[in-house]
């Protein structure tokens, strides 16, 4: 799938993924939603307004408040690429939001998850 592809996919077919991988693992839509907000800035009224818009990634990311400062400490290997080596910004913000939410299917705290 090329990037363009990615791009502009709504995030609101994407979200369900999310929360279905993270309870086959036993953790919860909260802790899903507590990521995204740590990552993006958005509360659960903003996010849910990008829901109901189907809003694309291009446009989730670029809109979002404030990507969090300590993004830049997600390290590892998804989708077969090292995120922190992914140059192409916005690539990379989905890539980080991918790699969050594998981490909480992996039974990671959410203390480490959220770099704190």
């Amino acid at each position: 799938m090329n990037n363009i592809r990615i791009y502009k996919m709504s995030f609101a077919d994407v979200y369900p993924h999310y929360i279905t991988k993270a309870e086959k693992k036993g953790r919860t839509k909260a802790e899903v939603d507590e990521i995204i907000f740590w990552l993006t800035g958005y509360n659960a009224q903003t996010l849910q307004h990008h829901l109901d818009q189907k809003t694309d990634f291009e446009t989730f990311f670029a809109q979002a408040p404030l990507i969090n400062p300590n993004a830049s400490k997600i390290t590892g290997v998804i989708c077969g690429y090292r995120v922190e080596d992914i140059e192409e910004k916005l690539m990379q913000q989905i890539r980080y939001l991918d790699k969050l939410i594998d981490e909480l299917a992996k039974g990671k705290s959410m203390e480490k998850i959220l770099r704190s």
